[in-house]
């Protein structure tokens, strides 16, 4: 099976379950125009792959020991700056000149998985996580909206999107 690549807007969606690789979410500045010139995969080792001139390799946690695996990927601006990694036991890792560490889930007893990342907003100054059971949590200047979390669901929570 061939892996597929969606654009929308300035969100590119990755269809990392395909490719054995975590989920990735590139997203640009709120009202910011984006022009998709490349990305970067992320393996569950932590292991960054970048493609193209507009996605430059900032680090990764590849060869190092982790905790759990690397589970999503959110780029901090369209085109450059960095990026932070989450892995599914809700550790955070930032690279990029721009990316800053609000805290994470790590050393904590989560109900569920954390299965993805997200911009909380337009300033690059928050992110929320999503664990599979629904939960939210929400760092920096992030406010917390709700969540799934205690909700009998159908199926697991897979990924998080901002709402622009």
């Amino acid at each position: 099976m061939k892996a597929g690549r969606c654009l929308v807007g300035a969100v590119v969606l990755m269809a990392a379950s395909l490719l054995g690789c975590a989920a990735m979410l590139d997203v640009s500045a709120a009202g910011a125009s984006m022009v998709a010139t490349g990305y970067r995969l992320v393996g569950a080792d932590g292991g960054v792959f970048p493609f193209g001139p507009g996605a430059p390799y900032e680090g990764s946690m590849g060869g190092r020991r982790l905790a759990a695996p690397v589970v999503g990927m959110m780029a901090i601006t369209a085109n450059a700056g960095g990026y932070d990694l989450v892995g599914a036991d809700g550790g955070v890792f930032t690279f990029g000149w721009i990316a800053t560490y609000f805290g994470s889930e790590a050393g904590q007893h989560l109900a569920a998985p954390v299965v993805g990342i997200a911009p909380a907003g337009a300033n690059g100054n928050e992110y929320d996580l999503v664990a599979a059971d629904g939960g939210v949590f929400s760092y920096g200047n992030a406010s917390f909206d709700g969540s799934a979390g205690g909700f009998h669901l159908a199926a697991p929570i897979v990924a998080i999107a901002p709402a622009y």
